[in-house]
């Protein structure tokens, strides 16, 4: 039996199926992102939400986007919410220099104890980089979230 990933998707990577689709790198993680969601919605993954991205999400400017977005997260089957420890967490990772709702769902993600939070910041994932030895979470772009889990499952299978 495939491992069930437990996963945590960021709001720039819940926002790119909606993104102009016509640069081939938007139209590859967005397609990416879909499955991912797919494979959340069929229950051979579980997604996480939290209420940092309730809180992030309810500030979209655009209300059909906003309420597409926040449609996914119907996907999630486990919410973490924001305590005390994971404010914490959060000044200690803005200290990292991580910008604060990017730390929070750090904080957020490291607290569900996921296996990766999917993200399509290039900025997030060049920081998650350099400070990974001081992060709890794996902080992936979708594309290669879904190349290398896919690469598991075939190699499961043989």
């Amino acid at each position: 039996m495939a491992k069930q990933y437990k996963i945590y998707l960021d709001v720039c990577c819940l926002n790119r199926p909606f993104d102009d689709w016509g640069q081939p790198r938007i139209r590859l993680e967005a397609e990416a992102v879909i499955a991912i969601l797919d494979r959340c919605q069929i229950g051979d993954w579980l997604m996480v939400t939290s209420t940092a991205l309730v809180s992030e999400i309810s500030q979209t400017p655009e209300t059909i986007r906003k309420q597409q977005v926040m449609d996914f997260l119907a996907a999630a089957k486990i919410e973490t919410k924001v305590t005390l420890e994971t404010i914490k967490r959060v000044g200690d990772l803005q200290e990292l220099g991580f910008k604060s709702f990017d730390a929070l769902h750090i904080a957020c993600a490291e607290a569900a104890k996921v296996d990766a939070l999917i993200t399509t910041d290039d900025r997030l994932l060049r920081k998650a980089t350099t400070h990974a030895d001081r992060l709890d979470v794996r902080v992936q772009n979708p594309l290669t979230w879904i190349m290398e889990t896919n690469t598991q499952l075939e190699g499961e299978s043989e």
